[in-house]
């Protein structure tokens, strides 16, 4: 096992596996089933979720409404990711808390950073709702900055496809797949791997990100395994 303290970012998207809306529940269940086998390894999970499959801050403001106020129920629609997820894993026995930076005490436990080390420390999984409590903040930035509060070996962000490319790869057939990324060659050539706030968040706390296929039954754990799957962000810039 490469990494003992992991944080899994996955997007809100990520849930919807193959719907236009909402949240797949086969999607969320198969998440369960990988971090289970993960947790009775003895590896200690993090989770920060999205909420982009229910509500998006930067939509709504674009549609008129006032960012702040929209950033808001985009934090709230993540705590409905995170309970989903939570439900999931507790169905099969994994024992999970949902922390929120907003305080909603009768669904889930405030944020306090000692508490959510030690839970970890116990074996329970947990999972961070409500971003990091502040609009203007992505749930990226969440990931890195709960990743560095933790002491994270790693930063997993599991998304649609199996890696960072030079490209658009959908639009160019021809595009290139780096293997291993510098945190300065993806803030200088806006690769979107994440938002700039949360690279230069993970570089300067030393906190690699590596970045693969949600999709593809096992790839959590062979990303925790130390396999090369996707790229890494913090080593060499490589392109396969």
């Amino acid at each position: 096992m490469a990494y003992r303290r992991v944080l899994l970012k996955l997007s809100g998207e990520a849930l919807m596996g193959e719907l236009s809306y909402g949240i797949d529940p086969a999607i969320v269940q198969e998440i369960a089933q990988e971090v289970a086998g993960l947790v009775a390894e003895g590896v200690e999970v993090a989770i920060v979720v999205g909420g982009g499959n229910i509500f998006r801050g930067v939509k709504g403001a674009a549609a008129g409404m006032d960012r702040a106020t929209a950033d808001y129920i985009g934090m709230i629609a993540t705590v409905m990711n995170a309970m989903t997820l939570q439900d999931a894993l507790e169905q099969i026995e994994v024992p999970t808390r949902v922390l929120t930076a907003i305080e909603m005490q009768e669904v889930a436990e405030p944020y306090i950073r000692r508490r959510a080390i030690r839970h970890l420390e116990k074996g329970r999984v947990v999972i961070f709702g409500a971003g990091s409590g502040n609009p203007f903040f992505t749930t990226d930035t969440t990931a890195a900055l709960r990743a560095a509060e933790i002491n994270a070996e790693v930063v997993f962000k599991a998304t649609k496809v199996d890696g960072v490319y030079d490209s658009d790869p959908k639009k160019n057939p021809n595009a290139k797949r780096f293997q291993s990324l510098t945190y300065s060659y993806v803030l200088a050539q806006d690769l979107r791997v994440m938002d700039g706030t949360a690279i230069a968040l993970c570089k300067d706390n030393n906190i690699p990100i590596i970045v693969f296929d949600l999709s593809v039954k096992g790839n959590i754990r062979r990303a925790v395994m130390g396999e090369s799957i996707g790229t890494i962000v913090g080593g060499s810039c490589e392109i396969t």
